[in-house]
């Protein structure tokens, strides 16, 4: 059995030639324009079709799109928004980057987004924009975050990085706010070769002000030719990983006496996707010590919760215990969609024989 990491080696391998055709097609064009380029429209026009959005707005990153909306619904100096206390640093770094204040709002003890609830409680009069962000497979309850929104006169910013290609209720991710932003940087679900991001709008003045801030993040033409490239395959590689996902679900459902709780899988549940799989568990750094013993990669998303980080520790009023919960149980572990039932197989078998459970019929 070969060594299984987290991230999946030579994710690009077949690839290869046709980046190398790239590069060359675009160092040798004569018009010499290497970002923000027909290609780069071309992509805005095939993810605004995919999404179903008015406006796509491509530039450098995904930290990059969450400025360029939060500049695109004019939050301004003192403003403040509504952040999940567990996530990615950007959803508040770019809110602090723009002058505003960051109030942060417990998560779900079950999905790990934003509690709707716990968000509600931490409007002000001084609020102006609320982040719904979708974490590891489970969309943010967006339905309430609208209404939400309407009854305190919020703006949206729909943090959809790891959300590409999933959907709530037949409505895309990313259309749910004023403004829905993607990144595809190299290992979300439609990942290319560097960094890149996406924001989605049905505003035209929103898209208007998106791309005149993005005059320093615009997006390359490498990138996205890379991504254009990339997108055919999109599809079949989603659904491979929701397939290993729900081998896994069916695999560890016995496990939760044993106090190992795996999070909502992709299918069919509404609002699901399959971009990271991960388990909660008190004995989780003996859990992946067990799997690296057995050639398998695991990876602790998010370890300190926003507030408790140096960089926002003078914006986090208040106690976040479910935050602190995930960053303290959460293990991710392979679903690449490269991996083939037998090495699914042996993560599968792994898990069991670290809860001293002998498997019977593996899933799949």
């Amino acid at each position: 059995m070969r060594t299984l990491p987290f991230f999946p080696p030579k994710a690009f391998a077949a690839e290869r030639r046709k980046t190398l055709e790239l590069v060359r097609r675009i160092g040798l064009d004569p018009a010499q324009r290497f970002a923000l380029g027909p290609a780069v429209a071309e992509l805005e026009r095939v993810i605004s079709e995919q999404i179903g959005a008015r406006h796509a707005v491509a530039c450098g990153s995904g930290s990059g799109a969450l400025d360029l909306a939060v500049a695109g619904v004019r939050i301004e100096p003192g403003d403040e928004v509504v952040v999940p206390a567990f996530g990615c640093q950007p959803i508040a770094g770019m809110i602090v980057g723009r002058g505003g204040v960051p109030v942060f709002a417990d998560v779900s003890a079950e999905t790990l987004v934003i509690d709707p609830d716990a968000a509600e409680a931490a409007i002000s009069p001084r609020t102006v924009a609320i982040v719904p962000t979708h974490i590891f497979c489970t969309m943010a309850d967006m339905p309430a975050f609208r209404a939400m929104a309407g009854r305190h006169g919020l703006a949206v910013v729909e943090d959809a990085a790891v959300a590409y290609g999933a959907s709530l209720d037949g409505l895309a991710a990313g259309r749910w706010g004023d403004a829905g932003v993607f990144s595809y940087a190299q290992f979300k679900p439609l990942g290319g070769i560097g960094e890149g991001g996406v924001v989605v709008t049905d505003d035209d003045e929103i898209a208007a002000r998106c791309r005149e801030s993005r005059r320093h993040h615009g997006m390359d033409e490498l990138t996205a030719r890379f991504l254009l490239l990339r997108h055919a395959g999109f599809t079949e590689r989603m659904r491979r990983k929701a397939e290993i996902a729900a081998r896994y679900d069916e695999a560890f459902a016995p496990l939760a006496e044993a106090g190992l709780v795996a999070l909502p899988s992709a299918v069919p549940a509404p609002g699901r996707f399959s971009h990271v799989y991960a388990v909660l568990t008190d004995r989780r750094d003996e859990l992946a010590e067990h799997l690296r013993a057995q050639g398998i990669g695991t990876h602790v998303y998010y370890p300190v919760p926003l507030p408790r980080q140096d960089a926002f520790a003078r914006f986090g009023r208040g106690l976040f215990p479910r935050a602190q919960a995930v960053c303290d149980r959460n293990l991710a572990i392979p679903v690449w969609p490269g991996l083939n039932d037998d090495e699914v197989a042996h993560v599968i078998r792994s898990v069991l024989a670290f809860h001293g459970v002998r498997p019977g019929r593996i899933p799949g």
